[in-house]
């Protein structure tokens, strides 16, 4: 049965919400071990009345609960693979030194999946994505211009409806694109082969909001083989085949299920109660490099997408692959041949091959994780720079500059949700946070100790990184983005020197990005189908479960885990939508935020009256009821703000009356300050403020704003974030944080804005209304356009004729958002007695940090082409 027929207090197969949700917290969030859970239970039943019982009995009582939840049943199967001419019956052997034969050749092999086709119905009818669903494709116009951001808006699910529209029996059927995504994973280097290979699927209809969101949108489908032998035979051309041949063979047997339904439609339930006809297709596949090569049957080294010849990637991209092309090339040329001049691997046959409609070079999926940010930033252009400091300047003096790169990133002012590198960026295992972290702070740290050139190529790539990374594009943001990527190519040419890059820049990662193009209008926006999405779920469905398992045949123990984890959470999600959970029902819990609505001056709206008409939605070639949703414009704009409010609780230390907070600020002019405030507030003459009149000082302010692009933002593109006024931050040191003040709404970026830095945040009233206000620094930009080298606005701080601050003070609601400036070194090196919080008080001038997130660089960054 539907859910929707389900009663709103029917808790089962928990007796109530204090069972279920110790159930959650006990399982699923606190990952609490069996012998801990008797302890607790044990506990709690002690300290009951008589008569009275704790939910469970013991850890089997929760456990056997768990596995009776009927919602997000999806058993697991398996078959097992063997090279051809092998037994299977034989079972599998180690390797022998005096075999004829390599153990992998006498093994049997075992794939554990789901059936993607149940995951792909299971998605469709959560109530999590009621709200966060297509059935069809469809177009957005704003301003004039065409929007690509969810896969269903651009191109490729446009041309799947034209062929589709033509099977018998397809008129107002839903399409639904399988996205797939797969990962080598280990879990743990020091016990030694604990590697698995994990396979994802999701489906393109839910919005990469969604699928980012950390929820039910992307769920484990599998885990590969990996066939392993001796190291003497890792390198066997038969060995290497066999592998791609597995993996290949295994994908197209887990997603057998799918193919009668790639052309026949099918009737499914989905989660507003509406049952559709779906036909389904494979979409996107996610991966990184080597898994590309893999899925393409492409020689290392080559494109995956285009037949450009290895040694030249760095030209323009070559005519596109295709199956088609590959086949014609297969059945002509010699095996050889089309590996050393097309760099095919001829002699395997990719799994798409087995489906309709789908084509795996047209299928690999952008991936910004590894080609921009672990590959361009991190492995080239980082290396690149201590390479060329090196053949500039020999080792020693390389060594000295790069010591004071690594001081000018220490010490970086502190910001809400910036990663702090106390020594530097000299550490030895790096992560995607780690590189996405150094990229905010990187351009300022290099500025003045290399060539302008080199300044430049490092950020125009990372323009080029930030816009590629925007939720929706029309075709002005991809012509920026070309635009970025052609100043990139070339200026990296001050890199093509000996002992950098002197044999040019023939590189698989940084040749992908001249595909992003295209992608973006086959696709949509490329963060929706980054492999940041599928490393992040390795945690909760593969390093964690595995924690948690005995280690011994771990496998099992982790496809249980994860099956309970997937009953959980859709039992919570059926529980939100039927309102159990709200502040009403038992236990009286606080009321979770709705996902579809906007919290704005005070109170909740519609997402629709939040985000405004713009923008019209077209008719989907397929119709039916609710086929296609009409979504909003997916970018508000950055200049969105929903809300910015002081601190909850005062601090109780601070001075409670103007005189003698003005005194404890060395700001004795705070009473004339706030006349003036009042004055430009009421339209008045100033008024007289006494110096007892009341006052609270607040430690922070909240600012809540729209920013879909970070990882820290909600479903819906919300996130907020700290700004601090205060002496004593976490106890060491004082922090005043600098924010965007809005004075010219009409004008775009920082020319609508300034700057200033917060001395304190407080509240008073006045002829009883009360005005939440900052006392604030200002600062003075300099020039009307950002920095030519850095692309970044500068800034210094405005100073009386006798040397005071020249200070203001605003209310609450003229803040934007708070601001990131990072003082401008130049040419001179960083003294021992400067730190992160002395920053700002010990440079003139500052850089107004533009790629600090995703929102301050669409907040002023110079748009034009």
């Amino acid at each position: 049965p539907s859910r929707l027929t389900q009663s709103s207090d029917n808790w089962g197969p928990f007796t109530n919400r204090v069972a279920f949700e110790t159930a959650d917290l006990l399982y699923r969030k606190e990952q609490m071990s069996a012998g801990n859970i008797n302890t607790l239970l044990e506990l709690w039943q002690a300290s009951m009345r008589d008569g009275d019982t704790a939910p469970f009995k013991d850890s089997v009582h929760l456990y056997r609960s768990i596995d009776s939840i009927p919602l997000g049943s999806i058993g697991w199967q398996s078959f097992n693979a063997h090279f051809p001419g092998h037994d299977p019956t034989l079972g599998s052997v180690s390797d022998d030194e005096d075999s004829a034969e390599p153990s992998w050749m006498r093994a049997t092999f075992e794939v554990w999946f789901r059936d993607v086709r149940e995951i792909a119905k299971a998605i469709l009818r959560s109530a999590e994505f009621t709200a966060a669903i297509d059935y069809g494709p469809y177009r957005i116009l704003q301003d004039g211009e065409r929007e690509y951001g969810d896969l269903m808006s651009a191109d490729w699910a446009w041309r799947q409806a034209d062929i589709i529209s033509k099977y018998d029996n397809s008129e107002g059927a839903a399409f639904v694109p399988i996205i797939l995504g797969s990962d080598k994973t280990t879990v743990s280097i020091a016990t030694g082969q604990n590697e698995y290979y994990p396979l994802y699927a999701s489906i393109g209809n839910i919005t990469n909001a969604a699928r980012r969101a950390h929820g039910g949108g992307v769920v484990l489908a599998g885990f590969l083989a990996i066939p392993k032998t001796r190291k003497k035979h890792e390198n066997d051309a038969g060995f290497r085949k066999f592998r791609r041949q597995l993996f290949h063979a295994s994908l197209s047997r887990i997603l057998q299920s799918l193919k009668e339904h790639m052309t026949s439609p099918e009737v499914v339930l989905c989660g507003d109660g509406y049952h559709r006809k779906i036909v389904y297709g494979l979409g996107p596949y996610i991966a990184d490099y080597p898994e590309q090569t893999l899925l393409t049957c492409v020689v290392q080294g080559w494109c995956p997408v285009c037949t450009a010849n290895k040694l030249d990637l760095d030209r323009a991209p070559s005519e596109l692959r295709s199956q088609e092309q590959t086949e014609l090339l297969v059945s002509t040329l010699q095996l050889g041949e089309v590996w050393d001049i097309y760099g095919i691997v001829g002699d395997v046959i990719p799994f798409t091959n087995d489906f309709p409609r789908a084509d795996i070079h047209e299928l690999i999926a952008p991936d910004i994780l590894h080609q921009l940010i672990k590959g361009t930033f991190k492995d080239h252009l980082v290396e690149w720079v201590g390479d060329y400091l090196v053949a500039q300047h020999g080792k020693a003096l390389a060594v000295s500059i790069i010591t004071d790169i690594d001081r000018r990133i220490a010490v970086v002012p502190p910001f809400s949700g910036l990663r702090r590198f106390p020594e530097g960026r000299g550490f030895k295992q790096w992560t995607g946070n780690d590189s996405k972290a150094l990229m905010k702070v990187y351009i300022p740290a290099i500025q003045g100790h290399l060539p302008r050139q080199v300044v430049v190529a490092v950020r125009s790539f990372l323009d080029a990184c930030y816009i590629v990374r925007r939720r929706t594009h029309t075709p002005r943001t991809v012509a920026s983005y070309a635009s970025s990527l052609r100043h990139f190519h070339e200026n990296r040419e001050v890199f093509r020197t000996p002992g950098v890059r002197p044999e040019g820049f023939s590189l698989p990662r940084q040749h992908s990005l001249m595909h992003y193009e295209d992608r973006i209008y086959d696709f949509g926006a490329p963060i929706g189908l980054c492999s940041s999405i599928t490393e992040s779920k390795h945690i909760t469905a593969v390093k964690e479960p595995w924690r948690r398992s005995s280690r011994f045949n771990a496998l099992g123990q982790m496809l249980l885990t994860n099956q309970r984890l997937d009953k959980l959470t859709a039992c919570r999600t059926d529980f939100e939508a039927r309102r159990m959970l709200d502040a009403h029902s038992p236990m009286g819990l606080a009321p979770e935020l709705s996902s579809n609505v906007w919290w704005r001056d005070g109170g909740y709206i519609g997402m629709e009256e939040a985000v405004g008409s713009g923008g019209t939605t077209s008719t989907a070639l397929l119709n039916g009821p609710s086929t296609t949703t009409r979504r909003p414009a997916s970018n508000v704009g950055p200049n969105t703000k929903l809300i910015v409010k002081l601190s909850r609780t005062p601090q109780t230390k601070s001075p409670r009356r103007v005189g003698a907070l003005g005194s404890y600020l060395a700001c004795p002019e705070l009473p004339k300050l706030l006349g003036r405030f009042l004055a430009s507030q009421l339209q008045v003459s100033p008024p007289h403020i006494a110096d007892r009149e009341r006052i609270r000082v607040f430690p922070s302010a909240r600012a809540d704003f729209y920013d879909p692009c970070d990882t820290r933002s909600d479903m819906e593109g919300r996130r907020h974030e700290r700004i601090r006024a205060t002496r004593k931050w976490r106890g060491t040191a004082p922090r005043y944080d600098c924010v965007f003040v809005n004075r010219e709404p009409s004008l775009v970026g920082l020319r609508g804005m300034e700057v200033a830095r917060v001395r304190v945040f407080f509240d008073f009233k006045y002829k009883a209304a009360s005005y939440p206000c900052a006392l604030v620094h200002w600062f003075q930009r300099m020039g009307e356009a950002p920095d030519e080298e850095t692309g970044m606005w500068m800034a210094r701080p405005l100073y009386h004729d006798d040397g005071a601050q020249f200070r203001s003070v605003i209310h609450l609601d003229t803040i934007v958002r708070a601001a990131h400036l990072v003082g401008v070194a130049a040419q001179r090196y960083i003294l021992d007695d400067e730190f992160e919080y002395t920053s700002l008080d010990r440079f003139d001038v500052f850089y107004v940090n533009k790629y600090v997130d995703y929102h301050a660089f669409d907040l002023l960054h110079e748009w034009s082409v």
